[in-house]
Protein backbone atom coordinates (compact mmCIF):
# COMPACT_ATOMS: atom_id res chain seq x y z
CA UNK A 1 0.00 0.00 0.00
CA UNK A 2 2.73 2.53 -0.79
CA UNK A 3 2.24 5.84 -1.94
CA UNK A 4 -0.81 6.38 -0.22
CA UNK A 5 -0.97 9.66 0.92
CA UNK A 6 -1.23 11.39 -3.08
CA UNK A 7 -3.61 8.07 -3.86
CA UNK A 8 -6.27 9.25 -1.28
CA UNK A 9 -6.60 12.73 -3.02
CA UNK A 10 -8.05 10.25 -6.08
CA UNK A 11 -9.89 8.14 -4.09
CA UNK A 12 -13.80 8.38 -3.79
CA UNK A 13 -13.97 6.12 -0.99
CA UNK A 14 -11.29 8.19 0.71
CA UNK A 15 -13.33 11.48 -0.13
CA UNK A 16 -16.63 10.02 0.56
CA UNK A 17 -15.98 8.54 3.79
CA UNK A 18 -13.79 11.84 5.13
CA UNK A 19 -16.56 14.02 4.51
CA UNK A 20 -18.89 11.53 6.57
CA UNK A 21 -16.04 12.32 9.34
CA UNK A 22 -15.94 15.92 9.05
CA UNK A 23 -19.80 16.54 8.86
CA UNK A 24 -20.60 14.36 11.95
CA UNK A 25 -17.54 15.84 14.28
CA UNK A 26 -18.72 19.40 12.87
CA UNK A 27 -22.37 18.30 14.19
CA UNK A 28 -21.56 16.87 17.58
CA UNK A 29 -18.38 19.25 18.30
CA UNK A 30 -20.52 22.65 17.81
CA UNK A 31 -22.30 22.02 21.22
CA UNK A 32 -20.55 18.62 23.05
CA UNK A 33 -17.01 21.33 23.57
CA UNK A 34 -19.53 23.58 25.44
CA UNK A 35 -22.17 21.59 27.00
CA UNK A 36 -20.39 21.66 30.33
CA UNK A 37 -20.66 25.24 30.10
CA UNK A 38 -23.69 25.19 29.43
CA UNK A 39 -25.37 22.86 32.13
CA UNK A 40 -23.06 25.19 35.38
CA UNK A 41 -22.92 28.62 33.72
CA UNK A 42 -26.06 28.60 31.83
CA UNK A 43 -28.30 26.16 33.80
CA UNK A 44 -26.92 26.66 36.71
CA UNK A 45 -25.86 22.94 37.80
CA UNK A 46 -23.44 21.85 41.00
CA UNK A 47 -20.50 19.68 40.25
CA UNK A 48 -22.54 16.58 41.91
CA UNK A 49 -25.18 17.38 39.49
CA UNK A 50 -23.18 17.57 36.24
CA UNK A 51 -21.78 14.44 37.28
CA UNK A 52 -24.87 12.58 37.41
CA UNK A 53 -25.88 13.28 34.09
CA UNK A 54 -22.50 12.64 32.81
CA UNK A 55 -23.03 8.98 34.61
CA UNK A 56 -26.38 8.76 32.94
CA UNK A 57 -24.89 9.36 29.71
CA UNK A 58 -22.07 6.82 30.24
CA UNK A 59 -24.33 4.23 31.65
CA UNK A 60 -26.99 4.59 28.90
CA UNK A 61 -24.29 4.76 26.43
CA UNK A 62 -22.64 1.48 27.18
CA UNK A 63 -25.24 -0.83 26.68
CA UNK A 64 -25.96 1.15 23.04
CA UNK A 65 -22.37 1.13 22.16
CA UNK A 66 -22.63 -3.03 22.48
CA UNK A 67 -26.09 -3.19 20.53
CA UNK A 68 -24.55 -0.86 17.85
CA UNK A 69 -21.48 -2.51 17.95
CA UNK A 70 -23.06 -5.53 16.95
CA UNK A 71 -25.47 -4.69 14.32
CA UNK A 72 -22.45 -2.90 12.46
CA UNK A 73 -20.52 -5.73 12.17
CA UNK A 74 -23.91 -7.79 10.87
CA UNK A 75 -24.06 -4.91 8.57
CA UNK A 76 -20.65 -4.73 7.33
CA UNK A 77 -20.14 -1.96 5.58
CA UNK A 78 -23.93 -0.91 4.95
CA UNK A 79 -24.77 2.67 6.40
CA UNK A 80 -28.32 2.00 7.90
CA UNK A 81 -27.20 2.38 11.26
CA UNK A 82 -25.58 5.79 10.65
CA UNK A 83 -28.68 7.00 8.50
CA UNK A 84 -30.73 5.97 11.83
CA UNK A 85 -28.34 8.25 14.02
CA UNK A 86 -27.95 11.33 11.50
CA UNK A 87 -32.09 11.52 11.36
CA UNK A 88 -31.50 11.73 15.50
CA UNK A 89 -29.07 14.47 15.37
CA UNK A 90 -31.51 16.58 13.17
CA UNK A 91 -33.24 16.32 15.87
CA UNK A 92 -30.99 18.15 18.93
CA UNK A 93 -32.34 21.86 18.30
CA UNK A 94 -35.55 21.47 18.51
CA UNK A 95 -35.07 18.93 21.87
CA UNK A 96 -32.80 21.02 23.92
CA UNK A 97 -34.96 23.74 23.40
CA UNK A 98 -38.30 22.27 24.44
CA UNK A 99 -37.86 19.63 26.33
CA UNK A 100 -34.36 19.04 27.58
CA UNK A 101 -33.90 22.39 29.33
CA UNK A 102 -36.77 22.23 30.55
CA UNK A 103 -37.52 19.23 31.90
CA UNK A 104 -33.89 19.46 33.82
CA UNK A 105 -34.90 22.31 35.26
CA UNK A 106 -38.38 20.92 36.97
CA UNK A 107 -37.70 16.97 36.89
CA UNK A 108 -33.99 16.71 36.64
CA UNK A 109 -33.98 13.09 37.09
CA UNK A 110 -36.07 12.40 34.76
CA UNK A 111 -34.47 15.35 32.76
CA UNK A 112 -31.40 13.24 33.44
CA UNK A 113 -32.43 10.05 31.89
CA UNK A 114 -34.76 10.97 29.23
CA UNK A 115 -31.28 13.50 27.91
CA UNK A 116 -28.63 10.57 28.77
CA UNK A 117 -31.05 8.29 26.18
CA UNK A 118 -31.15 10.79 23.29
CA UNK A 119 -27.73 11.86 23.67
CA UNK A 120 -26.34 8.50 23.38
CA UNK A 121 -28.73 7.03 20.95
CA UNK A 122 -28.00 10.01 18.99
CA UNK A 123 -24.51 10.83 19.25
CA UNK A 124 -22.40 9.48 22.38
CA UNK A 125 -22.74 5.66 20.71
CA UNK A 126 -22.91 7.03 17.36
CA UNK A 127 -18.98 8.35 17.08
CA UNK A 128 -17.66 5.35 17.40
CA UNK A 129 -19.97 3.49 15.16
CA UNK A 130 -18.79 6.13 12.45
CA UNK A 131 -15.68 5.39 13.31
CA UNK A 132 -15.64 1.93 13.03
CA UNK A 133 -17.18 1.71 9.79
CA UNK A 134 -15.03 4.31 8.14
CA UNK A 135 -11.93 2.39 9.87
CA UNK A 136 -13.49 -1.03 7.81
CA UNK A 137 -13.91 1.08 4.94
CA UNK A 138 -10.07 2.30 5.09
CA UNK A 139 -8.99 -1.72 4.85
CA UNK A 140 -11.62 -2.52 2.19
CA UNK A 141 -11.03 0.31 0.04
CA UNK A 142 -7.41 1.02 0.42
CA UNK A 143 -7.09 4.38 2.24
CA UNK A 144 -5.50 5.52 5.21
CA UNK A 145 -8.13 5.88 8.07
CA UNK A 146 -5.59 8.25 10.20
CA UNK A 147 -6.33 10.93 7.27
CA UNK A 148 -9.44 10.35 7.10
CA UNK A 149 -10.37 10.45 10.80
CA UNK A 150 -8.11 13.80 10.70
CA UNK A 151 -11.31 15.67 8.97
CA UNK A 152 -13.38 14.96 11.60
CA UNK A 153 -10.88 16.09 13.94
CA UNK A 154 -10.60 19.29 11.87
CA UNK A 155 -14.30 19.24 11.35
CA UNK A 156 -14.88 19.33 15.18
CA UNK A 157 -12.02 22.60 15.20
CA UNK A 158 -14.11 24.66 13.07
CA UNK A 159 -17.23 24.07 15.06
CA UNK A 160 -15.74 24.71 18.31
CA UNK A 161 -14.14 27.72 16.94
CA UNK A 162 -17.40 29.19 16.19
CA UNK A 163 -19.39 27.87 18.82
CA UNK A 164 -16.60 30.24 21.09
CA UNK A 165 -18.70 33.25 19.68
CA UNK A 166 -22.15 31.72 18.77
CA UNK A 167 -22.23 30.57 22.39
CA UNK A 168 -22.12 33.94 23.69
CA UNK A 169 -25.00 35.04 21.93
CA UNK A 170 -27.15 31.85 22.98
CA UNK A 171 -26.54 28.63 23.03
CA UNK A 172 -29.34 27.80 21.28
CA UNK A 173 -27.79 28.95 17.96
CA UNK A 174 -25.12 26.25 18.75
CA UNK A 175 -28.18 23.25 18.91
CA UNK A 176 -30.05 24.58 15.93
CA UNK A 177 -26.39 24.32 13.74
CA UNK A 178 -26.00 21.10 14.92
CA UNK A 179 -29.37 20.43 13.58
CA UNK A 180 -28.30 21.61 9.99
CA UNK A 181 -25.15 19.85 9.86
CA UNK A 182 -27.24 16.48 10.73
CA UNK A 183 -29.10 16.78 7.41
CA UNK A 184 -26.06 17.47 5.27
CA UNK A 185 -24.72 14.28 6.93
CA UNK A 186 -28.40 12.58 6.09
CA UNK A 187 -28.12 13.51 2.65
CA UNK A 188 -24.50 12.44 2.24
CA UNK A 189 -24.87 9.03 3.68
CA UNK A 190 -28.31 8.49 1.60
CA UNK A 191 -26.95 9.64 -1.83
CA UNK A 192 -22.72 9.23 -2.02
CA UNK A 193 -22.11 5.68 -2.62
CA UNK A 194 -19.10 5.12 -4.40
CA UNK A 195 -19.47 0.95 -3.30
CA UNK A 196 -22.21 0.65 -5.61
CA UNK A 197 -19.93 2.14 -8.84
CA UNK A 198 -18.00 -1.35 -10.06
CA UNK A 199 -15.04 0.71 -11.62
CA UNK A 200 -14.09 2.65 -8.58
CA UNK A 201 -14.29 -0.54 -6.73
CA UNK A 202 -12.56 -2.75 -8.99
CA UNK A 203 -10.01 0.33 -9.06
CA UNK A 204 -9.97 0.76 -5.29
CA UNK A 205 -10.58 -2.63 -3.84
CA UNK A 206 -7.91 -3.69 -1.00
CA UNK A 207 -5.94 -7.02 -2.38
CA UNK A 208 -3.81 -7.67 0.68
CA UNK A 209 -4.93 -10.74 2.94
CA UNK A 210 -6.95 -9.75 5.55
CA UNK A 211 -10.32 -7.97 4.83
CA UNK A 212 -13.58 -8.67 5.90
CA UNK A 213 -15.34 -9.62 3.02
CA UNK A 214 -19.39 -9.41 2.69
CA UNK A 215 -18.96 -13.65 2.26
CA UNK A 216 -17.55 -13.77 6.08
CA UNK A 217 -19.64 -11.40 8.12
CA UNK A 218 -19.59 -13.01 11.53
CA UNK A 219 -22.21 -14.84 13.13
CA UNK A 220 -23.79 -13.58 16.80
CA UNK A 221 -22.02 -16.77 17.85
CA UNK A 222 -18.69 -15.08 16.80
CA UNK A 223 -19.70 -11.87 17.90
CA UNK A 224 -20.34 -13.16 21.49
CA UNK A 225 -17.47 -15.17 21.56
CA UNK A 226 -15.49 -11.91 22.05
CA UNK A 227 -16.19 -11.67 25.96
CA UNK A 228 -14.61 -14.99 26.40
CA UNK A 229 -11.13 -13.58 25.17
CA UNK A 230 -8.95 -13.03 28.07
CA UNK A 231 -6.81 -9.63 26.09
CA UNK A 232 -10.76 -7.84 25.85
CA UNK A 233 -10.55 -7.73 29.53
CA UNK A 234 -7.05 -6.64 29.43
CA UNK A 235 -8.01 -3.86 26.90
CA UNK A 236 -11.18 -2.92 29.27
CA UNK A 237 -9.61 -2.59 32.78
CA UNK A 238 -6.72 -0.35 30.68
CA UNK A 239 -9.13 2.20 29.20
CA UNK A 240 -11.89 2.24 32.28
CA UNK A 241 -8.41 3.40 34.19
CA UNK A 242 -7.25 6.08 31.23
CA UNK A 243 -9.51 6.80 28.55
CA UNK A 244 -12.43 7.55 30.77
CA UNK A 245 -10.83 10.39 31.76
CA UNK A 246 -11.28 12.30 28.34
CA UNK A 247 -14.92 12.47 29.09
CA UNK A 248 -14.47 13.22 33.24
CA UNK A 249 -11.63 15.56 33.20
CA UNK A 250 -11.84 17.35 29.19
CA UNK A 251 -15.92 17.68 29.34
CA UNK A 252 -16.99 17.36 32.52
CA UNK A 253 -14.72 19.59 34.40
CA UNK A 254 -12.02 21.15 32.52
CA UNK A 255 -14.42 23.74 30.29
CA UNK A 256 -15.70 25.44 33.59
CA UNK A 257 -12.06 25.11 35.19
CA UNK A 258 -10.26 27.28 32.40
CA UNK A 259 -13.42 30.34 32.07
CA UNK A 260 -12.98 31.12 35.69
CA UNK A 261 -9.24 32.74 34.89
CA UNK A 262 -11.32 35.75 32.87
CA UNK A 263 -12.95 38.42 33.88
CA UNK A 264 -16.64 37.74 32.77
CA UNK A 265 -18.08 34.35 31.67
CA UNK A 266 -18.38 35.34 28.06
CA UNK A 267 -14.37 36.17 27.71
CA UNK A 268 -13.81 32.96 29.36
CA UNK A 269 -16.04 30.86 27.01
CA UNK A 270 -14.62 32.87 24.08
CA UNK A 271 -10.92 32.16 25.00
CA UNK A 272 -12.06 28.77 25.64
CA UNK A 273 -13.90 28.09 22.19
CA UNK A 274 -10.56 29.40 20.76
CA UNK A 275 -8.02 27.14 22.25
CA UNK A 276 -10.41 24.36 21.73
CA UNK A 277 -10.37 24.78 18.18
CA UNK A 278 -6.60 25.28 18.33
CA UNK A 279 -6.02 22.33 19.92
CA UNK A 280 -8.74 20.44 17.75
CA UNK A 281 -6.95 21.49 14.58
CA UNK A 282 -3.04 20.08 16.18
CA UNK A 283 -5.59 17.35 16.39
CA UNK A 284 -6.44 16.63 12.73
CA UNK A 285 -2.52 16.97 12.14
CA UNK A 286 -1.57 14.70 14.61
CA UNK A 287 -4.44 12.59 13.29
CA UNK A 288 -1.86 11.93 10.01
CA UNK A 289 1.25 11.69 11.75
CA UNK A 290 -0.06 8.78 14.16
CA UNK A 291 0.13 5.94 12.32
CA UNK A 292 3.97 7.46 10.84
CA UNK A 293 5.29 7.18 15.15
CA UNK A 294 2.89 3.39 14.85
CA UNK A 295 5.42 2.37 11.58
CA UNK A 296 8.53 3.53 13.37
CA UNK A 297 8.39 2.67 17.04
CA UNK A 298 5.31 0.15 16.72
CA UNK A 299 1.89 -0.03 18.54
CA UNK A 300 2.37 -0.68 22.13
CA UNK A 301 5.29 1.58 22.70
CA UNK A 302 2.96 4.42 20.88
CA UNK A 303 -0.41 3.67 23.59
CA UNK A 304 2.39 3.62 25.99
CA UNK A 305 3.73 7.40 25.20
CA UNK A 306 -0.06 8.39 25.19
CA UNK A 307 -0.62 7.39 28.97
CA UNK A 308 2.96 9.34 29.75
CA UNK A 309 1.57 12.17 28.09
CA UNK A 310 -2.02 12.03 29.34
CA UNK A 311 -0.51 12.15 32.76
CA UNK A 312 1.71 15.23 32.19
CA UNK A 313 -1.60 16.98 30.96
CA UNK A 314 -4.10 16.07 33.84
CA UNK A 315 -1.11 16.35 36.15
CA UNK A 316 0.16 19.99 34.76
CA UNK A 317 -3.71 21.21 34.82
CA UNK A 318 -3.24 20.68 38.78
CA UNK A 319 -0.23 22.60 39.34
CA UNK A 320 -0.12 25.33 36.95
CA UNK A 321 -1.75 28.39 37.83
CA UNK A 322 -2.28 31.08 35.09
CA UNK A 323 -4.36 30.42 31.95
CA UNK A 324 -1.36 30.47 29.88
CA UNK A 325 0.46 28.12 31.00
CA UNK A 326 -2.68 25.83 31.52
CA UNK A 327 -3.31 26.49 27.71
CA UNK A 328 0.04 25.27 26.44
CA UNK A 329 -0.82 21.82 28.72
CA UNK A 330 -4.49 21.67 27.16
CA UNK A 331 -2.45 21.59 23.78
CA UNK A 332 -1.14 18.13 24.76
CA UNK A 333 -5.12 16.71 24.60
CA UNK A 334 -4.03 16.76 20.72
CA UNK A 335 -0.89 13.95 20.49
CA UNK A 336 -2.80 12.05 23.61
CA UNK A 337 -6.37 12.00 21.53
CA UNK A 338 -4.63 10.79 18.26
CA UNK A 339 -2.46 8.11 20.16
CA UNK A 340 -5.64 6.63 21.76
CA UNK A 341 -8.05 7.03 18.54
CA UNK A 342 -5.51 5.33 15.97
CA UNK A 343 -3.18 3.09 18.50
CA UNK A 344 -6.30 1.80 20.21
CA UNK A 345 -7.75 1.16 16.90
CA UNK A 346 -4.60 -0.50 15.12
CA UNK A 347 -3.65 -2.58 18.78
CA UNK A 348 -7.64 -4.58 17.97
CA UNK A 349 -6.91 -4.91 14.76
CA UNK A 350 -3.30 -6.12 14.93
CA UNK A 351 -4.59 -8.46 17.92
CA UNK A 352 -8.45 -9.52 17.02
CA UNK A 353 -10.15 -10.81 13.74
CA UNK A 354 -11.08 -7.89 11.60
CA UNK A 355 -14.62 -9.40 10.98
CA UNK A 356 -15.39 -8.58 14.95
CA UNK A 357 -13.25 -4.70 15.32
CA UNK A 358 -16.26 -3.12 15.63
CA UNK A 359 -17.54 -4.72 18.37
CA UNK A 360 -14.15 -5.12 20.39
CA UNK A 361 -13.85 -1.73 19.85
CA UNK A 362 -17.18 -0.96 20.77
CA UNK A 363 -16.55 -3.03 24.04
CA UNK A 364 -12.71 -2.68 24.45
CA UNK A 365 -12.44 0.76 24.11
CA UNK A 366 -15.62 2.80 24.29
CA UNK A 367 -18.25 0.50 26.47
CA UNK A 368 -14.72 0.22 29.12
CA UNK A 369 -14.85 3.58 28.58
CA UNK A 370 -18.20 4.45 29.71
CA UNK A 371 -17.97 1.65 32.95
CA UNK A 372 -14.88 3.96 33.99
CA UNK A 373 -17.40 7.30 33.33
CA UNK A 374 -19.86 6.25 35.22
CA UNK A 375 -17.18 4.42 38.53
CA UNK A 376 -15.70 8.32 38.32
CA UNK A 377 -18.03 10.70 37.55
CA UNK A 378 -20.27 11.28 40.15
CA UNK A 379 -17.85 10.61 42.59
CA UNK A 380 -14.93 12.77 41.14
CA UNK A 381 -17.94 15.69 40.96
CA UNK A 382 -18.13 15.46 44.42
CA UNK A 383 -14.21 15.71 45.47
CA UNK A 384 -14.38 18.72 43.17
CA UNK A 385 -17.35 20.54 44.90
CA UNK A 386 -14.91 20.25 48.37
CA UNK A 387 -11.45 20.48 47.31
CA UNK A 388 -11.60 22.14 43.65
CA UNK A 389 -10.31 21.45 40.24
CA UNK A 390 -6.68 21.07 40.69
CA UNK A 391 -6.50 18.71 43.66
CA UNK A 392 -9.21 16.98 41.73
CA UNK A 393 -6.93 16.60 38.92
CA UNK A 394 -3.65 15.40 40.58
CA UNK A 395 -6.10 12.63 41.86
CA UNK A 396 -7.23 11.75 38.37
CA UNK A 397 -3.01 12.27 37.25
CA UNK A 398 -2.62 9.47 40.00
CA UNK A 399 -5.21 6.92 38.59
CA UNK A 400 -3.40 7.41 35.36
CA UNK A 401 -0.38 6.34 36.78
CA UNK A 402 -1.52 3.27 37.55
CA UNK A 403 -3.11 2.96 34.02
CA UNK A 404 0.54 3.19 32.58
CA UNK A 405 1.92 0.56 34.86
CA UNK A 406 -0.89 -1.47 33.93
CA UNK A 407 -0.57 -1.62 29.92
CA UNK A 408 2.97 -1.89 30.89
CA UNK A 409 2.57 -5.02 32.32
CA UNK A 410 -0.34 -6.68 29.96
CA UNK A 411 -1.01 -4.89 26.59
CA UNK A 412 0.73 -7.10 23.97
CA UNK A 413 3.99 -6.49 22.26
CA UNK A 414 3.05 -6.10 18.69
CA UNK A 415 4.73 -9.54 17.53
CA UNK A 416 2.64 -10.99 20.21
CA UNK A 417 -0.86 -12.96 19.45
CA UNK A 418 -1.57 -11.62 15.95
CA UNK A 419 -4.69 -12.72 15.05
CA UNK A 420 -6.38 -9.85 13.33
CA UNK A 421 -3.74 -7.59 9.88
CA UNK A 422 -0.32 -8.18 10.91
CA UNK A 423 1.78 -4.47 10.64
CA UNK A 424 4.06 -6.17 7.81
CA UNK A 425 0.97 -6.05 5.76
CA UNK A 426 1.07 -2.49 5.38
CA UNK A 427 3.62 -2.16 2.87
Amino acid sequence: MKGKIGKNLRNPFYLSNSFIMLMFFMGWGIWWSFFQIWLTNKLGFSGAQVGTIYSFDSAITLILMLIYGMIQDKLGIKRKLLIFCAVLEMCLGPFFTWIYAPMLHHHFMVGAVVGSLYLSLAFLAASPTFEALVERMSRRYDFLYGQARAWGSFGYAIAALAAGYLFTISPYIVFWLSSAFAFVLLLVLLFVHPENNQKYVQEYKYSGKVIDDEETIPSLRDIFKVFKLPALWEIIIFIILSGSFYTVFDQQMFPQFFTKFFATPALGEQAYGVLNSIEVFLESIMMALIPLLMKKIGVRKTLLIGVCVMVVRIGGCGLVTNPLGISCIKLLHAPETAIFALAMFRYITLHFDTRISATVYMVGSNIAGQIGQIVFSTPLGMLHDKIGYQSTFIVIAGIVVVAGIYALIFLKKDNQDVNGQPLTDEG
